[in-house]
């Protein structure tokens, strides 16, 4: 008998009048918003304009749900269209499933469209974002405690998740690994943050840093679960795919660093700093040609003066010849 575990929720859900506020859907909100915070103010920090994270984010946060959605289907098909299971529920999204996966796969797809409608770098992008999408997950992972889904072997340690019985699941305590994986994405992004700040990661490298440190942490997790999953070569297909996105992340990191060493300089086209400049020398040049406007007005007028005084000056002389005379 456990003396110390961690509940689980009654309920996912929480009624709010005619309005259901899911826990699942929450916890991906919160991320979302985590990251395009987060996102925001590296971007800036580059150089880049604040909002523009935002406006990209537009693009890659539907894409990525729907390819997160698309990898779990796909992955999960007997969930859904095998005998006695009800195919319309693959497009229950808030009863959980998204692959992280097919998530970051089509979301980069959707960054990419919103970065070229903005003239913008998508590796200069995606490394600003990347300790912001790892801060993501760690609070989406939440979403499965709500769920009491993906956890690992039973186990009695004083941190255990405590599951009770359910359709799909037996009641007992079982390792945390949603909580696993929460930790181990606040590290993921505490690491991504310092090698950048160390090393002035760019051009996609700080993000392939996060992939790459995300997929040797989801590798040993993902081996602890306990649901149904495909195995191939008596591994779970994600491990698989963990496995083979670690080693293309580390290779791109290396052929990146010698290819195109350094870090961007501009990331963003006319971006504040150059707005600003460019408009004290417009400002400049305005009052140098205001300046000279001024000085070409005057010397007709000057001109005309001494005209005059020309004129009256004989007239006045030859009054006095005629009176003297």
């Amino acid at each position: 008998m456990n003396l110390a575990y961690i509940p689980s929720p009654s309920t996912g859900v929480i009624d709010l009048g005619p309005i259901p506020l899911r826990g699942y859907a929450f916890c991906i909100i919160i991320g979302v918003f985590v990251a395009v915070w987060f996102g925001n103010k590296r971007w800036v920090a580059r150089g880049g304009r604040a909002g523009t994270v935002a406006d990209i984010a537009v693009w890659a946060v539907p894409f990525g749900l729907v390819g997160g959605r698309l990898y779990h289907v796909i992955t999960d098909y007997q969930l859904y269209f095998s005998d006695g299971e009800n195919w319309v529920d693959a497009f229950k999204i808030w009863q959980g499933g998204l692959g992280i996966w097919g998530a970051i796969a089509l979301g980069a797809v959707g960054a990419w469209i919103g970065c070229r409608r903005r003239g913008i770098p998508l590796p200069a992008w995606a490394d600003a974002l990347a300790p912001g999408i790892a801060l993501a997950q760690a609070c989406g992972r939440w979403g499965n405690w709500f769920n009491q889904e993906l956890y690992g072997r039973e186990t009695d340690v004083p941190w255990a998740l405590k599951i009770s019985e359910g359709p799909n699941r037996v009641a007992g305590t079982y390792h945390p690994t949603f909580l696993y994986e929460s930790l181990w994405c606040i590290g993921v992004a505490l690491l991504v943050i310092w090698a950048d700040r160390r090393f002035k990661l760019g051009h996609g490298r700080a993000f392939a840093l996060y992939v790459a440190s995300y997929c040797a942490g989801r590798a040993w997790i993902e081996y602890m679960r306990v649901d149904e999953a495909h195995h191939i070569l008596g591994l779970r297909l994600n491990v698989w795919t963990a496995l083979i996105v670690f080693v293309l992340a580390v290779v791109y990191i290396v052929i990146s660093a010698k290819v195109r060493p350094g870090r961007e300089e501009i990331v963003e086209p006319g971006e504040p700093e150059a707005v600003d400049a460019k408009g004290a020398e417009d400002a400049e040049s305005g009052e140098a040609e205001s300046g000279d406007t001024e000085t070409a007005d005057s010397k007709p007028v000057e001109a005309e003066t001494a005209a005059d005084a020309d004129e009256d000056a004989p007239k006045t002389n030859g009054e006095a010849e005629t009176a003297k005379g």
